[in-house]
C-alpha cells in the first residue's frame, strides 16, 4: 500500500476535521470528507464532502476518524454507518478523536484483524488545524506509522511516537488533563484580575513571560473557545469529556481528587466578555 495513492476518508468535518480535510486535499491526497450534516453547509468544500454513507464507504481505504465521542465512533464503525462492514476496501483506521484509552485499546477485539489500527489524537486547537501545524501523538506498529507519515505531515508539524496502539491516546488524555487544568485556572485568574482592576491584556502578557506561562494563556487571543462558557456540545464541554477520558484510564489506586476538581471548575465557567 502507498498512502499517497490511497483513497482517504475523513469522518467528522467540524472545527478540526474540516481544515484537516482541506490540508489533505491541498497536499493532493484523494480525500473525501463525511459528516451527517449536509455538505451544502461547507461552501467550497462541498465537492469534497458527502453526507451519503454508502458513497463514503465505497471511497474509503484509509479512514481518519475525527468524530466527537465514543457514541459517534461506535456509530461510524459498527452501527449507523458500520464502515468496518460496508467499506469493502478499508485497510486502515486512524482514530484521531480524543477518546478513552480503555475504549480505544478494546477496538482491536472488535475490528477485523485485516484492518490496521492506529491512534493519532492531535493537539493545537482549530487555529493549528487551519495552519497545518497540528501535533500528533501516535500509537501503532512502527511499519504502519512510517507508511502513514506523509498523511500526518500534510496536517501537522510535530509527531510523537508513543508506543503500540492505544499509547498515543494515553499520552493525549494526560496532555489534555493539563490543558483543561490550565484553562480552568487561567479563567479563574482572569476573573479575579477583573475584580482587582487589572488590565486583561497586560496580565496575559505578564503571564506569557513569567512563571505562570501556559498554552491557554499564551494563545488566549487565537484559541477560538477561550472566552466561551460551559455548554453542551461546545469545546469547553469537550475539555470536560477529555478529563473523564483520563479518569477512565487512571491507574488503580491513584488520587483523582484534582482531576475531579478541574471538572467542577470547568462546569462553572461562564462566557467571558
Amino acid at each position: 500500500m502507498t498512502v499517497t495513492k490511497s483513497k482517504i476518508g475523513l469522518a467528522g468535518c467540524g472545527r478540526m476535521g474540516e481544515p484537516m480535510l482541506a490540508a489533505l486535499r491541498k497536499a493532493e491526497f484523494d480525500a473525501l470528507g463525511f459528516d451527517i450534516r449536509s455538505p451544502q453547509s461547507y461552501g467550497h468544500f462541498a465537492p469534497a464532502m458527502t453526507d451519503d454513507p454508502h458513497h463514503f464507504a465505497d471511497h474509503t481505504e484509509i479512514l481518519v476518524s475525527v468524530v466527537r465521542n465514543i457514541d459517534q465512533t461506535d456509530a461510524l464503525l459498527f452501527s449507523d454507518q458500520a464502515l468496518v462492514k460496508t467499506a469493502k476496501n478499508l485497510n486502515t483506521i486512524i482514530i484521531a478523536s480524543t477518546l478513552s484509552p480503555t475504549y480505544v485499546r478494546a477496538l482491536r477485539g472488535q475490528v477485523p484483524a485485516h484492518i490496521n489500527l492506529v491512534d493519532a489524537p492531535m493537539s493545537g486547537a482549530a487555529i493549528a488545524a487551519q495552519e497545518n501545524r497540528l501535533s500528533f501523538m501516535l500509537g501503532g506498529g512502527e511499519a504502519d506509522l512510517q507508511l502513514l507519515m506523509p498523511l500526518f505531515e500534510a496536517m501537522g508539524t510535530s509527531f510523537h511516537k508513543m508506543g503500540s496502539f492505544g499509547a498515543g491516546m494515553s499520552a493525549k488524555v494526560l496532555n489534555n488533563l493539563l490543558a483543561a487544568s490550565s484553562t480552568a485556572m487561567t479563567r479563574l485568574v482572569l476573573d479575579w484580575a477583573d475584580k482587582l482592576d487589572l488590565d486583561e491584556r497586560s496580565l496575559l502578557q505578564l503571564i506569557d513571560k513569567s512563571s505562570g506561562q501556559n498554552w491557554f494563556a499564551s494563545a488566549f487571543d487565537t484559541i477560538e473557545f477561550a472566552r466561551d462558557g460551559y455548554a453542551p456540545d461546545n469545546t469547553i464541554e469537550i475539555l470536560e469529556k477529555d478529563v473523564f477520558s483520563a479518569l477512565d484510564a487512571a491507574p488503580h489506586g491513584v488520587d483523582t481528587a484534582l482531576p475531579k476538581a478541574v471538572i467542577a471548575a470547568i462546569r462553572k465557567l461562564e462566557p467571558r466578555g
